[in-house]
């Protein structure tokens, strides 16, 4: 009669082992997607601030401001920061939407290989 305990126990190892790595993965990516979320939130608050400044001359003078250079400059705002994104310019208000993303580390083993955040704000210019 054989023993086979040893076996058993390598099984439940690699088990355990595979569910300790995939729970690290999610703790170290999650934080990842996170930082995704705050990086894009910032970004968008930051792009919202230019486009708006953008069209502050105009507004101080009393002359309506030129729609395309506001949106110009979100965007510019947003491909510094190297985020993707929209802006939009309603009723002296400038709309942001931004987006980022970063590899994995961990969970790139099960097929995850990005994890993205997502970030809005609007600013408005007072006169």
């Amino acid at each position: 009669m054989r023993d086979e305990r040893g076996q058993s126990l390598s099984a439940m190892i690699a088990v355990v082992l595979l569910a300790l790595f995939l729970m690290t993965g999610l703790v170290v990516d999650g934080g990842r997607q996170a930082s995704c979320a705050r990086e894009a939130e910032a970004g968008a608050a930051q792009a919202a601030r230019a486009a708006v400044d953008a069209g502050a001359a105009a507004r101080a003078a009393g002359l309506s401001f030129d729609v395309s250079v506001v949106q110009a400059a979100g965007r510019r705002s947003l491909a510094e920061g190297g985020l993707g994104g929209d802006v939009r310019v309603e009723a002296g208000a400038g709309r942001v939407t931004a987006s980022a993303s970063m590899p994995t580390v961990f969970l790139s083993v099960i097929g995850i290989t990005r994890v993205s955040g997502r970030g809005e704000a609007t600013a408005t210019l007072r006169t």
